[in-house]
């Protein structure tokens, strides 16, 4: 009988055991969920950074341009003719 005690009680500690480190491994999951969640976030305002500069440099490329440089001139022009196109549709649409 006492054979089986033993054995129980060794269950029941290995069982024990079990859970404390099944407790931990879900403190470590949810430490790691919210560590992604940060992450995303940043990633995220960074992308939404890198976009305003992107539409930042090529403002400052265009008006660079438009005072004289020789750089970038085609891009220029055509941008400058896109938005003529641009403008014209708007006041065709607003004549009919």
């Amino acid at each position: 009988m006492s054979a089986i005690a033993e054995i129980i009680d060794i269950l029941e500690s290995k069982i024990e055991k079990l859970f404390i480190k099944m407790k931990s491994l879900e403190k470590n999951n949810q430490d790691l969920k919210n560590e992604l969640i940060k992450t995303a976030s940043i990633i995220q305002n960074q992308s939404q950074e890198i976009e305003a500069l992107k539409t930042q440099y090529e403002t400052l490329k265009v008006a660079n341009t438009l005072l004289g440089s020789d750089d970038n001139k085609r891009d220029t022009k055509l941008k400058i003719n896109s938005l003529i196109r641009e403008i014209d549709y708007c006041i065709a649409q607003l004549s009919d």
